[in-house]
C-alpha cells in the first residue's frame, strides 16, 4: 500500500457495528457546526444504526466541543486532536475511528438535506458491488444561500457511466455528497498526505479505478464555499491549483494506460482555464499578486493554444486594470 495513504485497519468482526459512521472533521468552523449537526440529527436512525462523531483538528480560535454538547445532547461523540495534524491526517483519524459499514465524511461547515442517508442506503442495497455512492450537490455561501447547483451527470440514478474517465477529467464530487464503504478504505488506504487540496479528488479517482460508483440525481448535499474553507484559504497563493496539478499526476497511475495521457491533458487544460478565470476575478479587485500566482500555475498545467490565448487575454486585461488604477484622481 502507498506509504502516503494511511492504512485503515478493519473493525473487529465480532463487535456490534452500526450501518453508518457520520464522521465530521472540523477546524475553526464552530460557527457552522450547529447547522451541520442538526442536518444529520434530523435523519438520525438511532445509535445502533448510526455513529455520529466530530473530530476536531485542534481548533484554537473557537470551541466546537461546546457546540457538540449544546446541539448533540450526548448523542454526538467528540474527539480533539492533541495537536494540529492537517486535513488529510484528520481525515485518517476520522476513518480509523469509524465503526460503520458505510462512512460519510461531512465537513463541519457543510450539511445534508432530508433523505440523504435513506437515498444513499438504497443505492448500496440495490447494488452491493458499488464502492461508493454520491449525489448531486448544492453550493451555498457563508450565509447558507444557494449560489449554484452541480450539473446533472446522467438522467437517472444508478451506476455512473464511464465513471473513471469522467471523475478523472474534473472534480465532480464534493466530500459531503459521497458515502464510501469502509472496506473500500481498508483496501485502498486513506487520503494521500502529500496533498493539502484536491486530496478528495485523488481519492475518488482511486476508488473509481477499482469499484463501480453510484450516482444519485437528487441534490441532497450542501457544500459551503467561503473564504475560510480549505480551498478558499489556498486561492491567493494558487496552492489550490498546484495541488490540483499534483493530484492529477498522482492519479494518472490509476488510469487505463491507453487513455491516461489524453485524460490527463484534458484535466490539466480544464484546470488551467479555471485558474485563468480565477485570475481574472482577482484582477478585477486589483489583487495582482494572487492573480499572477494563478496565471503562473495555469501555465504549469497546460500550454495548449486555448490556454495560451486565454492567458494572453487575461494578462492584457490585468494591464488595463493596472493602468486605470495608476491614473491620478
Amino acid at each position: 500500500m502507498n506509504p502516503h495513504c494511511a492504512a485503515i485497519a478493519p473493525v473487529d468482526p465480532t463487535s456490534a457495528r452500526p450501518l453508518w459512521s457520520v464522521m465530521i472533521p472540523t477546524y475553526h468552523c464552530a460557527r457552522y457546526l450547529g447547522e451541520t449537526l442538526r442536518s444529520v440529527l434530523a435523519q438520525d436512525p438511532g445509535p445502533d444504526a448510526m455513529q455520529i462523531e466530530v473530530v476536531d483538528d485542534h481548533s484554537t480560535q473557537d470551541d466546537p466541543e461546546s457546540v457538540v454538547r449544546e446541539v448533540g445532547h450526548g448523542r454526538v461523540g467528540f474527539f480533539r486532536q492533541p495537536a494540529n495534524v492537517g486535513i488529510t491526517r484528520n481525515f485518517a483519524t476520522c476513518l480509523a475511528r469509524s465503526r460503520g459499514r458505510l462512512v460519510h465524511l461531512l465537513h463541519g461547515d457543510d450539511m445534508v438535506r432530508e433523505g440523504f442517508y435513506a437515498s444513499l442506503q438504497r443505492a448500496f442495497d440495490t447494488d452491493p458491488a458499488i464502492g461508493a455512492a454520491f449525489c448531486r450537490q448544492v453550493f451555498i455561501n457563508g450565509s447558507g444561500d444557494s449560489i449554484d447547483l452541480s450539473p446533472l451527470e446522467q438522467p437517472r440514478s444508478g451506476r455512473l457511466e464511464g465513471a473513471l474517465e469522467r471523475l478523472a477529467t474534473e472534480q465532480r464530487i464534493m466530500t459531503p455528497s459521497i458515502v464510501v464503504r469502509r472496506d473500500v478504505y481498508e483496501t485502498l488506504g486513506g487520503f494521500d498526505d502529500r496533498l493539502r487540496c484536491s486530496e478528495d479528488w485523488e481519492m475518488w479517482v482511486r476508488i473509481a479505478s477499482r469499484y463501480p460508483v453510484w450516482y444519485e440525481t437528487e441534490p441532497l448535499a450542501l457544500y459551503r464555499m467561503h473564504a475560510n474553507s480549505n480551498t478558499g484559504r489556498h486561492v491567493r497563493t494558487a496552492e489550490d491549483i498546484s495541488y490540483t496539478r499534483a493530484a492529477i499526476d498522482l492519479f494518472q497511475a490509476h488510469l487505463p494506460p491507453s487513455r491516461a495521457a489524453a485524460i490527463v491533458r484534458t484535466a490539466k487544460r480544464r484546470y488551467a482555464l479555471a485558474a485563468i478565470r480565477t485570475a481574472r476575478s482577482l484582477l478585477a479587485v486589483q489583487d495582482f499578486d494572487a492573480a499572477r500566482a494563478q496565471l503562473a500555475e495555469a501555465l504549469r498545467l497546460s500550454r495548449s493554444p486555448r490556454v495560451l490565448a486565454s492567458l494572453l487575454a487575461a494578462t492584457l486585461s490585468g494591464l488595463a486594470v493596472s493602468t486605470r488604477g495608476a491614473r491620478p484622481s
